[in-house]
C-alpha cells in the first residue's frame, strides 16, 4: 500500500499535516474523509494494524460526536457497534489519518509524524 492521507480540507489540522507531507517531500495518495468514507473492512483492518483502541479513532471534539451523545454511549456498545457507527460518517473519524504498510497515525503531531514516516 501507497501512503494514504485521509482528510477533510477544512479542517486546520488537516491542513497542517497536508503542508507538513508536502514539506518533507512525502508522497501520498489523499482521500477526502466524508465525500469518500471509510469503510467498515478498512476502519477493522487499520484499527488493528494501529494497536489502538477503537475510541481513538472517534473525533470527541466534533460537533457530530457531541450531537448524538457518544460520550454516554460509547462505553454501552460493542467493537462492531462502534466500527458501524464510524463507518456511516466521516465527520465522527478522528483525522487526519496517514496510513501505509507499516502505519497508522491518527491525528496530527508532528513529534509524532516525524518519528513514524
Amino acid at each position: 500500500m501507497k501512503n494514504l492521507f485521509l482528510w477533510y480540507p477544512k479542517c486546520s489540522t488537516c491542513q497542517n499535516a497536508k503542508k507538513w507531507l508536502e514539506r518533507n517531500q512525502i508522497k501520498f495518495q489523499e482521500r477526502h474523509i466524508v465525500e469518500e468514507p471509510l469503510s467498515k473492512e478498512e476502519l477493522e483492518k487499520w484499527i488493528k494494524q494501529s494497536g489502538l483502541e477503537i475510541k481513538k479513532f472517534f473525533n470527541t471534539s466534533g460537533l457530530k460526536y457531541k450531537e448524538l451523545n457518544l460520550k454516554e454511549k460509547l462505553p454501552n456498545m460493542s467493537d462492531t457497534q462502534k466500527i458501524e457507527l464510524l463507518s456511516t460518517n466521516g465527520m465522527l473519524i478522528k483525522r487526519p489519518l496517514f496510513i501505509n504498510d507499516k502505519v497508522v497515525l491518527v491525528g496530527f503531531k508532528e513529534k509524532q509524524w516525524e518519528e513514524n514516516i
